[in-house]
């Protein structure tokens, strides 16, 4: 029987059970009959039937206090790409990660990222599925937000994303463990109240030097060209957990050194550098010649007051010495060796051709 006739029935029966209806209220009732459209039509295109929320994914989305404003834009990037996501206080260092359970419990989310930094540069992320885990660890480098790129890409807040994942993913079983964990992490839930029916952005997962690159795209047509949105950032793979948030460690990257470690390496190089420049500083001492040329004559000649060396020159050569360099008092006392000018073969000097002759002479007489 239609709504609108029980309705009826209804009513007369409020006002007087026991009391028969009369042919007027019968007629009135036959005429509501006829009036009812049928209980079933025909029409060509059949009704859409209500399709239930099924994957009932909830993502809590949060940090730590002391994140830098950096830090605190791509959490913001992050929460407008995933529409399942929902939102939480910052959390206190001082407390252990294990209390993340009780949090996601209390905002009945069984997935969840939460980020944390230490010495206000070295951010690290956490995705786990709350429920019994696994629970992954990884270390994100190379930040860029959306207010950063300043790109051509844009999307409809709430779409749903296509996954893009490296073929390296199906190579190793660590990697084929993380894949279903942004599956189902970064994937919107079909039907989700606050999702769009549709697809028009790309979130691709690359694995590259032992790294996780992640990049968003928009659809721009339908033959496949994209345009980048951000955010964009790597992550590097520290750990994988059994447990929420710990428990027996199923993996870990041997590859990974810690931002302590790596600027350490730096200070040892820079170290390094100025031991190596202090021990070529010394080589270089001990291959030093003591004489690296040849004095050059009259080069004390200006040094000291000028007409001092004036007067010393001039008195030099009033008494004909020659003024030279390097010359001392007691070489200038001695006498001066002159040296025989050799004659040629066969000839003879003048002094001896002159004696010649006066002997000569003398025979005569």
């Amino acid at each position: 029987m239609p709504p609108t006739v029980m309705k009826l029935l209804a009513e007369n029966k409020k006002k007087n059970p026991k009391r028969k209806a009369s042919d007027k209220e019968k007629a009135g009732l036959d005429d509501a009959l006829q009036e009812l459209p049928p209980a079933t039509r025909i029409s060509e295109e059949t009704p859409a039937k209500k399709v239930k929320w099924t994957n009932r994914q909830r993502l809590l989305v949060f940090a730590s206090r002391g994140i830098t404003f950096q830090q605190r834009h791509l959490l913001e990037n992050l929460r407008s790409m995933l529409p399942h996501s929902r939102a939480e206080s910052k959390m206190s260092k001082q407390d252990h990660v294990s209390v993340i359970n009780e949090i996601c419990e209390m905002k009945n989310c069984n997935k969840c990222i939460y980020m944390t930094n230490a010495k206000k540069s070295d951010l690290y992320l956490w995705i786990s599925n709350v429920a019994a885990g696994p629970s992954a660890k990884f270390l994100i480098q190379n930040v860029y937000t959306m207010g950063e790129l300043k790109m051509t890409g844009n999307c409809l807040r709430g779409s749903r994303p296509f996954l893009s994942f490296d073929k390296t993913f199906d190579q190793h079983p660590h990697y084929q463990l993380l894949k279903e964990l942004f599956v189902q992490v970064f994937g919107t839930p079909n039907h989700h109240p606050k999702s769009q029916p549709f697809f028009d952005h790309v979130l691709s997962f690359t694995v590259l030097d032992n790294r996780i690159w992640f990049r968003n795209y928009q659809i721009v047509s339908e033959d496949g060209s994209l345009a980048e949105i951000g955010p964009r950032f790597v992550l590097n793979p520290i750990k994988i957990f059994d447990g929420s948030f710990g428990g027996n460690t199923l993996w870990e990257n041997p590859t990974y050194t810690s931002p302590n470690e790596y600027r350490k390496q730096i200070k040892s190089e820079l170290g390094s550098k100025y031991a190596s420049r202090i021990s070529a500083k010394v080589e270089y001492e001990q291959r030093r010649p003591e004489k690296t040329h040849e004095e050059r004559p009259l080069e004390e000649l200006f040094e000291g007051d000028p007409l001092e060396k004036a007067l010393e020159i001039s008195a030099k050569r009033a008494k004909g010495i020659e003024y030279k360099t390097g010359v001392t008092e007691a070489e200038e006392k001695e006498p001066r060796k002159t040296k025989k000018k050799k004659t040629p073969m066969g000839k003879k000097s003048g002094k001896v051709a002159k004696k010649s002759l006066k002997v000569k002479k003398n025979k005569r007489r």
